[in-house]
């Protein structure tokens, strides 16, 4: 396979990562300058520090993603290595899903205080993308394993 065929792949996941990463900075520096109101302390911090928690699995995600497109440049698409990116990849998506579903409690005490019930929808977007991600990530690794493994077979009969 040709080395630039997954290349809008690599830069799609730096451009999906740097905003990221630029925002939490920058919302770091704005939440420590500008603190919230002392009445919605107890709610939005805890949403606030499962937010930049989840931050970690995510990153690991990509570099997962990354590592991955660089197997199958190599042509190690059907390797052992590419399951475990995918087994990372999945985990990640768990832990991510885990936190927001931890955060959501959080999330509808705003919703109600705020009297925006919208918010709670917004609140469970990460919380069903990132199940979507992992079950996708699982059956890509069972498919994954099922390939390595005929591969494997087919190379003892020849």
């Amino acid at each position: 396979m040709k080395r630039g065929s997954t290349l809008f792949l690599k830069i799609a996941i730096f451009l999906i990562g740097a905003p990221v990463l630029a925002l939490s900075i920058f919302g770091a520096i704005y939440l420590v300058n500008n603190p919230a109101n002392p009445n919605y302390d107890h709610i939005l911090y805890p949403t606030v520090i499962g937010m930049y928690i989840s931050m970690i699995p995510f990153f690991i995600a990509l570099y997962g993603a990354f590592n991955l497109l660089i197997y199958i440049d190599k042509s190690q698409a059907f390797s052992d290595s590419s399951v475990k990116a995918l087994k990372t990849i999945k985990l990640c998506a768990l832990t991510i899903s885990g936190l927001y579903t931890v955060v959501l409690p959080f999330v509808f005490i705003m919703a109600e205080i705020d009297d925006a019930p919208g918010l709670v929808i917004f609140g469970m977007v990460p919380i069903f993308a990132s199940i979507v991600i992992a079950v996708f990530a699982a059956v890509l690794q069972r498919l994954l394993q099922e390939a390595i493994h005929i591969k494997s077979e087919n190379d003892l009969t020849v």
